[in-house]
């Protein structure tokens, strides 16, 4: 299981996954990102509606998806 998933994040580069995470996560600019809306309405419980929770995937994942490839990299060396 773990192969497979170190082989998911070495497919994805530093150099295309970073701007990917960076702007989906700040996107729109204003009034407010949408990644901190929909975390916004996940800690108060609204979260409900099937498009909110595509938008919080939609925009959550490049960053989760980051965050994992560096922590990895970062507990290889």
């Amino acid at each position: 299981m773990t192969d497979k998933i170190n082989l998911a994040l070495d497919y994805f580069p530093y150099a295309t996954l970073a701007p990917i995470a960076i702007l989906l996560a700040l996107l729109p600019f204003a009034p407010q990102p949408h990644l901190v809306e929909k975390l916004i309405m996940l800690k108060n419980g609204t979260l409900a509606k099937p498009i909110d929770i595509f938008d919080l995937l939609m925009h959550g994942t490049p960053l989760a998806l980051l965050m994992a490839k560096a922590a990895r990299d970062y507990l290889i060396r």
